[in-house]
């Protein structure tokens, strides 16, 4: 196989009657998504070229499918451009992408003109209309091979410059047949998606789906602030597999959400984002006692996750839930600062991968592909691609590993990475603000920005709510007069820390 609408194709001649995915408007089967798909594409083949991307203004759900496939149909790769994301952000995020074509809906069209107005605006239910030329589709086909891009998601980047990671064919099906099977996902289950589409998160959900004839059930974004709503949904829809962010999953156990009604189908609970706390597993494992818990990792630079741990049901896990084992065709091992390799139980590294999955690189950024993506300094025998994650661990417990922290400041927040330099940058560039620096607790997942300059704080959230996305924002903002500086005269980092904790521990 290379190239993944096989999938799409496979599931359509194999499942000609089953529905594929369903969201809030409606439904669609197999054959119907594909024949959506083919249409678009041939209504985009004369504005695109092959190895191409595409951006897809609109939100989840079938039309920004039909989109995404219909951009591959067509040789090219999709990019997901989520209507929530503040101007700004989309607006940098074009300026790396520079797609040609922008394909939106009716309720998008007018805000996508503004935003991107050296694109060409393409209404899905236009490109939807065209007649299927099987000719051109099959020429487009033979051109391609499974190491074109597929996708691309865009993350945070240190220079203020949003990165898309750029994802092959080739690493999707090499990740998606194992995941798969190991979980067992079939045609009998219904996938519950909870991840935005340009969170990578939704890959897994995506294509399980289109490999197995799994039942995609698209929950709408709406849902996510109605407890009671989203639990009627997936109760009522019978979900039966949920790969979800662990702040999506707090957000039900945080409001008491099974108190109210469990969700007794659903069989697996996939999660993966960022650190499960105890209170929250536990309480979701009280609830859901037969069902199986399992701790993803891995950054979208390795196509959504490297490593996996399925939880023990007679484990408590006070020591930390381990990141797990690798994924079978991925090697994760730890370096030191020196590139040594290690193997020791109690020393902490960086967490390097390699392997198929591993993404094709940052689209139009050289430099930081080169700096991330690097040659395996363990192997002096022929070129290798390692993928440097930037994250720590170490081996515990009778060498299980476990993630640790970050090598720098990159954070991960809300199931999203962030670099806190993007943050302070935006902060500092904010008139009457003089300069910014930011600390993340991890044990609490706390966000704190600490400014000086004579903006008043509740302004200044106003700004930073229309320039970054709301993950970003901190969640406290104080304004000091001056930063507190170490014995070598830079700002002590610790110090703001400490403040930070101080002021959680009065706030409680």
């Amino acid at each position: 196989m290379r190239n993944v609408l096989e999938y799409l194709e496979q599931s359509a001649e194999a499942f000609p009657d089953r529905i594929f995915a369903e969201d809030g408007s409606g439904s669609c089967s197999f054959p119907e998504m594909m024949i959506r798909c083919q249409r678009a594409a041939c209504g985009l083949m004369a504005l695109s070229a092959v190895r191409e991307g595409t951006g897809v203004y609109m939100e989840k759900g079938i039309p920004a499918l039909t989109a995404f496939w219909g951009c591959v149909y067509a040789g090219g790769f999709y990019v997901p451009l989520n209507p929530e994301l503040p101007d700004d952000r989309l607006k940098k995020t074009q300026e790396v992408l520079m797609a040609r074509n922008i394909i939106t809906d009716d309720a998008h069209l007018e805000k996508a003109k503004e935003l991107f107005p050296d694109a060409k605006i393409l209404l899905i239910n236009c490109l939807t209309e065209a007649d299927i030329d099987e000719d051109a589709l099959r020429a487009v086909r033979a051109r391609m091979i499974d190491t074109d891009p597929l996708y691309a998601v865009f993350t945070s980047g240190s220079t203020g410059v949003p990165k898309g990671i750029l994802v092959s064919h080739r690493s999707v099906i090499d990740f998606i047949e194992v995941f798969t099977e190991l979980f067992g996902i079939t045609e009998n289950d219904v996938i519950g998606n909870q991840a935005p589409f340009d969170f990578d998160v939704s890959v897994k959900d995506l294509y399980s789906s289109l490999k197995t004839g799994a039942r995609l059930s698209i929950i709408p974004r709406s849902l996510f602030s109605q407890p009671v709503a989203l639990l009627d949904w997936i109760c009522d829809k019978e979900v039966t597999v949920m790969i979800w962010a662990v702040s999506a999953l707090c957000l039900i156990s945080t409001f008491h959400g099974l108190e109210y009604r469990v969700p007794e189908k659903v069989r697996q609970v996939l999660f993966s984002g960022e650190v499960m706390p105890l209170r929250h597993l536990r309480t979701w494992r009280s609830f859901l006692p037969g069902t199986r818990f399992v701790n993803l990792y891995g950054p979208s630079e390795i196509t959504c996750n490297c490593t996996y741990h399925i939880l023990d049901p007679e484990r408590s896990y006070e020591d930390g839930i381990p990141i797990g084992i690798p994924f079978p065709n991925e090697d994760v091992f730890l370096l030191d600062h020196e590139n040594r390799l290690i193997l020791k139980e109690g020393s902490e590294g960086e967490i390097c991968v390699r392997g198929s999955a591993l993404a094709l690189g940052y689209l139009r950024a050289p430099e930081q592909t080169a700096e991330a993506f690097t040659g395996n300094p363990l192997n002096h025998a022929y070129p290798e691609r390692i993928y440097r994650t930037g994250d720590l661990g170490c081996y515990r417990n009778g060498g299980e590993l476990y993630f640790t922290g970050r090598r720098d400041f990159q954070i991960k927040y809300m199931g999203h990475r962030i670099e806190l330099e993007e943050i302070e940058r935006a902060v500092g560039n904010v008139g009457q603000v003089d300069r910014c620096l930011c600390v993340f607790d991890e044990s609490r997942q706390k966000l704190y920005g600490f400014y000086t300059g004579t903006l008043d704080k509740k302004e200044l959230h106003a700004v930073l709510r229309k320039k970054l996305p709301a993950f970003m924002v901190p969640g406290s903002l104080t304004r000091v007069d001056a930063f507190p500086l170490n014995k070598n005269g830079k700002v002590d980092r610790k110090a703001l820390m400490e403040l930070s904790r101080t002021k959680n521990d009065k706030s409680q």
